[in-house]
């Protein structure tokens, strides 16, 4: 295929495996391939932007394979694709990859991701994007996730990508040979018991660590066909998910479940 124009970013930092993993194989197969992504570790920083102090970007090629143009920002994953995308690139982009996560992003959990806000902002601004992620905190070797994600991503460009979808993708923590087949999957639901542990510290004052354990609840959102394995289910049993996302977050539900609004609101603030 004609080379594409790359944007990449990632919520794990300038410095991590995964990204540079994912732009040396967008490179080696002749992409034109620039990276802007945190300084530092952003992750679970969901969709947040930086209001209050300025953003700072840097030149960071030497981090990269021969021919990738990358800078290092100081600001967000959502600040790192806006700032690329409205000043520091010449030419748009024809696709938004953002990852190869350290870890996954499965079920609920892509509310609260960097890694997949930062593909959510190339999604708004009309862009095909796709999140990366490697389902294990530990695993280290990210060749096998990086050829799925461009093998998807161009594959899905070729053949005409839908207007506003955001693809998520989670790649289980084995090598190439070893992977079970890509799937659709639908989002399952992450919960979470012991979310905060309480500690002490040495001058005696309470402070509490986010340090949950999860639990993962197999039944969907009840979002996608009913045929579909949750992403949690799928990626347990050694398969590579692939979930349709959209900014859109408007509720699935039943409309006719709704409340009157006689019942909840005053006389006064009703349409007439």
């Amino acid at each position: 295929m004609a080379p594409l124009r790359i944007l990449i970013s990632n919520d794990d930092g300038v410095f991590a495996d995964g990204i540079q993993a994912l732009a040396a194989e967008a490179a080696g197969r002749g992409h034109l391939v620039s990276v802007v992504c945190p300084d530092r570790e952003r992750s679970a920083t969901g969709h947040g932007l930086t209001l209050q102090t300025p953003l700072r970007a840097e030149r960071a090629d030497e981090l990269f394979a021969a021919g990738v143009t990358a800078w290092a920002c100081s600001g967000t994953p959502s600040d790192c694709v806006k700032l690329a995308l409205f000043r520091l690139l010449e030419q748009p982009p024809d696709l938004v990859l953002s990852g190869i996560n350290h870890g996954p992003n499965l079920g609920t959990d892509v509310l609260y991701s960097g890694t997949v806000s930062a593909a959510m902002e190339g999604t708004i601004e009309g862009l095909p994007a796709l999140a990366v992620s490697s389902a294990d905190f530990h695993w280290r070797r990210f060749e096998a996730a990086a050829a799925l994600a461009l093998d998807v991503a161009e594959g899905l460009h070729a053949a005409g990508w839908p207007e506003g979808l955001l693809l998520n993708l989670n790649v289980p923590p084995h090598p190439a040979e070893s992977l079970g087949p890509l799937r659709w999957c639908r989002t399952a639901v992450r919960r979470y018991i012991d979310q905060f542990e309480k500690r002490t510290d040495p001058r005696g004052r309470t402070y509490y660590w986010l340090a949950g354990e999860v639990v993962d609840d197999l039944e969907g959102t009840g979002a996608g066909p009913a045929d579909w394995p949750t992403d949690v289910a799928w990626v347990r049993q050694g398969g590579s998910s692939l979930t349709p996302l959209q900014p859109e977050l408007f509720w699935r539900g039943s409309i006719p479940s709704l409340p009157a609004l006689e019942a909840v609101g005053r006389s006064d603030q009703l349409l007439r």
